[in-house]
C-alpha cells in the first residue's frame, strides 16, 4: 500500500500496522521507496510487516535541501508514530545503511536491532575513505559541495567494473527489482542521489556511540562500491556490532544474505 504520511511517500506491506513488529527498509541510492519482492518475501518468512519510505527528493517525497542523515531519521519518527508500529528492525542497504543506524540513535525505544548491507562509514575527510572504490567520483565531488556534485551529475556514467560477476547474477535473478527501482528513480531526476551523497560526506548529525541496539554489519569482501574497510570502521565505532563478512560477495550479491541476517536475530 502506498500513502503520504508527514509529507513523505510511504509504502507498507499491510494496511494496518498497529502493534506489529516491522522491518523498516532503507533503500540504497537512488530509490523510489517501493517495497522490493525479496524484501517482502524475507519479512513474510519471519512474521514481519514492511515499511519503506522514499527519502526526501525521491519519488513522491519533496526535497529537503541540506538534509543530514539524522534529519531523515527525524522525519521518519512521525511516520512510524502514525502507523502505530510496536517495534522495528531497521535494515539498510548501501546508502540506506547510515539511515538505518540513524533511526536506532533517534528512536532507541522503538528500534530493537539494526542490519546493514554494504553501508558506508562516516566520512573522515581523508583520502583513505575512498580507497578501494572503483568509481568514487560522485562522493569525491560531494565532499567539495553541492555545486561540484551537480556538475558531476551532468557527465556521470555507471562504471560497469563497480560490480563483480556475483552482483550481476543477483541483478538478473532474485534482486532484479533492485535494478528496475534504481532506474525508475534515476528517470525522476538526480536530486535525491545528489542529496544522499552530500549527506554521506558531511557530518551525519548523530554519534554512532548513541546506537544502543545490536547491529549486524553484513558486507562483501569483493565490494568495489563501498569497500569492506567501511564495515570495519563502523564495527570499531558502534557499541554493540557484529561484523559479518562474505569473501565471495560484492555490493549487490551480499543482499542474498537478508534471510540469514534475520535468522541471526533469533539466536
Amino acid at each position: 500500500m502506498r500513502r503520504t504520511i508527514a509529507g513523505l511517500d510511504v509504502h507498507t506491506s499491510r494496511d494496518d500496522l498497529a502493534g506489529l513488529e516491522v522491518l523498516l527498509w532503507h533503500h540504497g541510492s537512488p530509490q523510489t521507496g517501493a517495497i522490493l519482492p525479496p524484501v517482502r518475501a524475507a519479512a513474510d518468512a519471519h512474521g514481519l510487516a514492511v515499511v519503506s519510505v522514499a527519502r526526501p527528493a525521491y519519488a513522491g517525497s519533496p526535497r529537503q535541501a541540506g538534509r543530514t542523515v539524522a534529519d531523515v531519521a527525524a522525519g521518519l519518527r512521525p511516520v512510524l508514530g502514525a502507523l502505530g508500529v510496536a517495534s522495528l528492525i531497521s535494515v539498510g542497504a548501501s546508502g540506506g545503511g547510515p539511515h538505518a543506524l540513524a533511526c536506532a540513535a533517534a528512536m532507541p525505544g522503538l528500534v530493537r536491532a539494526v542490519i546493514t548491507f554494504a553501508s558506508p562509514a562516516p566520512f573522515t575527510g581523508e583520502d583513505a575513505w575512498f580507497a578501494g572504490m572503483q568509481a568514487p567520483g560522485g562522493l569525491r565531488a560531494a565532499a567539495e559541495g553541492e555545486q561540484a556534485r551537480r556538475r558531476f551529475a551532468q557527465t556521470d556514467e555507471f562504471d560497469a567494473a563497480s560490480f563483480v560477476d556475483a552482483d550481476y547474477a543477483a541483478l538478473r535473478g532474485e534482486w532484479v527489482a533492485l535494478g528496475a527501482d534504481a532506474s525508475a528513480a534515476e528517470a525522476l531526476g538526480p536530486d535525491g542521489l545528489i542529496d544522499d551523497d552530500l549527506a554521506f560526506t558531511r557530518p551525519w548529525g548523530f554519534d554512532l556511540a548513541r546506537v544502543s541496539a545490536s547491529v549486524l554489519l553484513v558486507h562483501g569482501e569483493r565490494d568495489r562500491v563501498i569497500p569492506p574497510a567501511h564495515a570495519r570502521m563502523l564495527a570499531a565505532a558502534l557499541p554493540d556490532a557484529t561484523l559479518d563478512l562474505h569473501p565471495d560477495d560484492g555490493h549487490v550479491s551480499v543482499l542474498r544474505r537478508l534471510d540469514a541476517a534475520l535468522d541471526a536475530l533469533r539466536r
